[in-house]
């Protein structure tokens, strides 16, 4: 027996009243950028840590990239065009399988004789940069969560 549902009887499935805030657009690309900062600077250190691995190949992520493909996963106007993939191992796939971006082998300046890749002061310069860039994205996070408390609580 089938039960037909009135739309009066909908009521309570939804909202009545839109959301006034929708934190992830008020923080805009801030979280994903930290996400993706704080998974390049783990790459960095490994990277760091292996500077006397023989053929270890130093990698990195293409943050440029990954950013951009998080900004444009809402699909707003200037996003990117994703081709469809149904696997990981599509072209186009730009992410890991457990979503994290996909991590690229770096050129060597001057690889060494073991065939490790890693050149320790370029990987100590990207860290430092990276970590700048991080503590700026924790100050913006920060800036705006109290603007908006000020704004909550008018003090």
């Amino acid at each position: 027996m089938r039960v037909a549902v009135s739309p009066a009887s909908r009521i309570f499935d939804t909202d009545p009243m839109p959301s006034l805030l929708d934190l992830n657009a008020y923080l805009g690309i801030q979280p994903q950028a930290l996400e993706l900062q704080s998974r390049r600077m783990q790459v960095l250190a490994d990277n760091l840590a292996n500077v006397d691995t023989p053929n270890y190949k130093a990698r990195d992520i293409d943050f440029q990239a990954a950013l951009a493909a998080a900004g444009g996963a809402a699909g707003g106007p200037g996003a990117p065009v994703r081709l469809a993939t149904t696997d990981a191992r599509d072209i186009g796939a730009a992410a890991g399988a457990d979503g994290s971006p996909a991590l690229k082998y770096r050129v060597p300046l001057a690889p060494s004789l073991d065939g490790n890749t890693v050149d320790a002061q370029l990987e100590q310069a990207a860290f430092a940069d990276n970590t700048v860039r991080y503590q700026a994205t924790l100050s913006f996070i920060s800036t705006s969560l109290r603007n908006l408390m000020t704004a909550i609580t008018g003090s």
